[in-house]
């Protein structure tokens, strides 16, 4: 989905009430500005989390890096044996 809006005297826009309403923002939603080459998106705070959490993921080919990185912690506390 696409619209155009026009920018304000002060730099503001109006995101249309369709789009507000199905991505589900209203009034005092923080959203995130990035911009992209020349793109700018918005996006919401929690929807950027959950982004970096699934390249997190995949770059990790599903293994836990946390849990090898406590293992290894363990295993040079614990010491030769």
């Amino acid at each position: 989905m696409s619209d155009t809006v026009v920018i304000g005297r002060q730099g503001r826009i109006v995101i249309p009430s369709d789009i507000r309403a199905e991505l589900g923002l209203s009034a005092g939603d923080s959203v995130r500005v990035v911009r992209d080459g020349r793109r700018i998106v918005l996006e919401r705070p929690d929807d950027a989390v959950d982004d970096l959490r699934g390249l997190l993921a995949d770059g990790a080919g599903g293994r836990s890096l946390v849990a090898e990185l406590l293992a290894e912690r363990i295993a040079e506390a614990d010491g030769p044996r």
